[in-house]
């Protein structure tokens, strides 16, 4: 139904707000704060983030496993110290990448809904033909445009929400933050194809 089609496009167009919204977040290059993530069997975990966009990224975990997750720009890396496990993705096939992008990309079809509320704006992202099914929800603070939390649905259909706090805008990192150890990736991930 050719009708069908321009209605389901009305609304998912972006609103005036969530136009603003993603004006102000393309403004903020960088941020750091705290993190708490649960994921999709209920686990609660938490740490420190930073963000430098475009592309990259770092979660460094608290507690005994030493968990990590970095972006460089060009990929994501998933270090596990505790298992030693190294896994590692290309950015452009996570839904990570319309976060960290030079801005939210609210035209064409990536914009999968807006709802807006008086304590929060709320804005679903999606690019089938690169991600699948995985999805990244992003939700703001409607009037001061702060990002307060997002969630992954990954391909299987399983949530991954981070909430993030005490958050500071404008620093400046050392670049050393986001760099990926590419050769402990290929060493962890040598010795487990040899097992």
């Amino acid at each position: 139904m050719p009708g069908f089609d321009m209605v389901a496009a009305a609304q998912a167009a972006p609103t005036d707000a969530a136009q603003k919204i993603a004006d102000h977040f393309a403004s903020v290059r960088t941020m750091t704060g705290e993190f708490v993530q649960f994921g999709p069997r209920g686990e609660q975990t938490g740490g420190k983030f930073f963000i430098e966009r475009p592309g990259k990224i770092r979660f460094d975990y608290d507690g005994a496993s030493r968990f990590q997750v970095v972006s460089d720009g060009q990929s994501v890396v998933l270090d596990n110290r505790k298992m030693n496990t190294v896994d590692l993705y290309p950015l452009s096939k996570t839904p990570l990448k319309l976060l960290l992008d030079e801005r939210i990309d609210l035209s064409g079809n990536k914009v999968r809904s807006v709802k807006e509320e008086d304590d929060l704006t709320t804005i679903q992202l999606a690019d089938k033909s690169v991600f699948g099914n995985s999805t990244i929800t992003m939700m703001f603070d409607p009037k001061s445009y702060e990002l307060r939390q997002w969630t992954i649905k990954d391909a299987q259909g399983k949530d991954t929400t981070v909430m993030i706090f005490n958050v500071k805008q404008g620093v400046k990192f050392d670049q050393d933050l986001f760099k990926i150890d590419y050769k402990r990736n290929l060493d962890v991930n040598k010795k487990k194809n040899n097992r």
